[in-house]
């Protein structure tokens, strides 16, 4: 049955009286429905703080709690996207320059299907190269690729690259000559092209969740990474062959980011993600640690993932 339209009077009322959600400040609450509105505040962040037979909230829940989680999953994305960028800028790099050490300098090179694998995968070969064409179309919302279409007639890879999207190189990575892959793969020594191809995959769905404002805190994906040394280092069980916790949600980004970006950088990750856990979990009093984790699907100790080597 189709859900009616309701005021933001008539949505409060219904948070506070038929919920039981308590509502200290209604100026306050009403603001940030106009803001954020209903669907979004609401429907994607109540779960952990309703009862699960009668879905009110627990007692004494505030719609403080639910906004602070909001902007929890906020600044979750937030801190994702930046560390993800890094390795995105580096990936790109790596694949420009390589195939381009390859085939030239000349678009056509990376519009022209042969110089993938498109005897076996014609297909999508054929997407990933239409793709392309309209990246590099003209007019063009990109100052870049205009100044070199306009002045040379031609668009390199080495520029085109940075308009595409990590779908559309997590493709072009896939789907290139194998040698270029494993010339790319040993900028990270321990995998091999193809493991590289699945951190890649799983990093590509995470960042698309991060820039469109989409819930983060619960990821899940059907791709999954490599088993890795950190996935027994940590002790995470394991189900007929599969790591519970790591393969394909947001502690498999986690894992990827400890092996694509430097020591350095993802100790500050690190420590940024358990300071905004940690501060979340302060001002959500309803709501504990392993409640949070369990979402996440995050191991307890998960934060022990610096004192392993990669």
């Amino acid at each position: 049955m189709a859900q009616k339209f309701m005021t933001y009077q008539q949505q409060l009322n219904k948070l506070q009286v038929d919920k039981g959600l308590t509502i200290p400040n209604m100026d306050f609450a009403q603001k940030t429905l106009e803001e954020i509105s209903y669907y979004s505040l609401i429907g994607g962040y109540k779960g952990l703080f309703l009862h699960p037979a009668s879905k009110k909230y627990k007692y004494g829940v505030t719609f403080e709690e639910i906004v602070a989680f909001y902007h929890f999953d906020e600044q979750l994305r937030s801190i994702f996207l930046k560390y993800i960028l890094q390795v995105e800028r580096h990936l790109k790099s790596m694949i420009s320059y390589h195939f381009t050490e390859k085939y030239g300098e000349s678009q056509n090179e990376y519009l022209d299907p042969n110089n993938f694998d498109f005897a076996h995968h014609p297909k999508q070969v054929k997407r990933l190269v239409d793709s392309m064409s309209k990246t590099i179309a003209m007019p063009s919302h990109y100052r870049y690729i205009a100044h070199h279409a306009h002045k040379y007639h031609n668009v390199p890879l080495w520029v085109a690259i940075n308009a595409m999207t990590m779908g559309q190189t997590s493709a072009f990575y896939q789907y290139m000559p194998n040698d270029i892959q494993v010339k790319v793969s040993k900028a990270y020594p321990q995998y091999t092209e193809k493991q590289l191809h699945q951190f890649i995959t799983v990093i590509a769905k995470c960042r698309n969740v991060c820039a469109h404002g989409e819930r983060l805190f619960d990821f899940r994906t059907t791709d999954m990474i490599p088993d890795t040394l950190l996935h027994n280092k940590l002790g995470i069980p394991c189900k007929k062959g599969l790591y519970q916790n790591g393969k394909k949600d947001l502690f498999a980004v986690v894992i990827s980011l400890r092996y694509l970006i430097s020591d350095e950088e993802f100790k500050v990750f690190r420590k940024n993600l358990a300071f905004l856990i940690k501060d979340t979990l302060k001002k959500c009093p309803h709501l504990t640690i392993d409640q949070l984790l369990n979402e996440m699907n995050f191991p307890k100790n998960w934060a022990e993932i610096t004192r392993y080597k990669k």
